[in-house]
């Protein structure tokens, strides 16, 4: 795992968290229009 350069940590946390943050924009409008299609009991 590449851990070098003084910002090796941080632009390793960065890049995790993007990943997160852009799965979790493009995952919530799907579950929203599953939601709104799909009657739920």
């Amino acid at each position: 795992m590449y851990d070098g350069g003084a910002f090796g940590g941080y632009t390793r946390w960065a890049v995790v968290f993007l990943i997160i943050f852009v799965l979790f924009f493009l995952l919530v409008p799907h579950y929203q229009t599953v939601c709104n299609t799909v009657p739920v009991n």
